[in-house]
């Protein structure tokens, strides 16, 4: 299984900070963010990695990564995202890479306690289709809400005013090589971008998706006070563990 790492768009939400500098590269304790999705891909056991970057700064994540010998790696892959279009459309960048292999899908501003290992082999032994990793939050109106009937996801909305779980999709995503066939026949959401909800309710219509709860704490690091709790969480427990 391949993996790709989502770290382009702009950052907005982290402005002024993101003026001269991608979100991804900001610290988030004592390592930048980029690290720790990283480090979760590779703790579960995936070494051919892409990054999808862009805005002013993309030339930085290869200056501080290279190609990745810090983390074990001998190589690593980097493609541009010309402005902002959603993560669908972040994704579909990684057509070429991915070759019809299935993906692991990571957004950049991800951080987890522990790893996702167990999900990945699981994964790599379902047939076809996805899996989404999905945890219990305080404001599960930020993200994407699955809703549950039984063991099964019957569909997943969109940052909902009036969730119908207390759980979110967490940004990790894997999918069979049909994603990018999926992606094509996507239209403009009313952000006017291509939605990675879509993506998975495309797969639950299909039949086709499967989930796991993940173990530890997670957070997203894309406001300010997600991205202060992230530094938190990783000075008191530390992140990426490999039990």
């Amino acid at each position: 299984m391949k993996g790709v790492i989502l770290a382009g768009g702009l950052g907005t939400r982290l402005y002024p900070l993101t003026k001269i500098t991608n979100k991804h590269l900001l610290p988030v304790y004592n390592k930048p963010m980029i690290y720790y999705p990283l480090q979760t891909l590779i703790n579960a056991g995936i070494k051919d990695i892409l990054i999808v970057t862009g805005g002013n700064n993309a030339g930085d994540f290869l200056r501080l990564l290279g190609n990745g010998n810090e983390f074990g790696l001998k190589h690593i892959n980097y493609t541009y995202q010309e402005g902002e279009g959603g993560i669908a459309a972040a994704l579909s960048l990684a057509e070429f890479f991915a070759d019809k292999d299935k993906i692991c899908v990571i957004l950049g501003d991800n951080i987890i306690e522990k790893n996702i290992r167990r999900a990945v082999e699981a994964f790599e032994e379902q047939r076809e289709g996805a899996k989404i990793m999905i945890k219990e939050v305080p404001d599960p109106q930020r993200f994407g809400v699955p809703i549950l009937d039984g063991d099964k996801i019957v569909k997943i909305e969109e940052k909902p005013k009036v969730p119908k779980s207390r759980y979110a999709v967490t940004g990790i995503y894997m999918y069979d090589n049909t994603v990018f066939e999926i992606i094509k026949t996507l239209k403009p959401s009313d952000r006017g971008e291509l939605e990675i909800t879509d993506v998975n309710n495309a797969y639950i219509e299909r039949g086709q998706l499967t989930w796991e709860v993940l173990d530890g704490w997670w957070t997203d690091a894309g406001t300010f006070d997600s991205l202060l709790r992230a530094s938190q969480l990783v000075a008191e427990t530390g992140a990426n563990k490999l039990d």
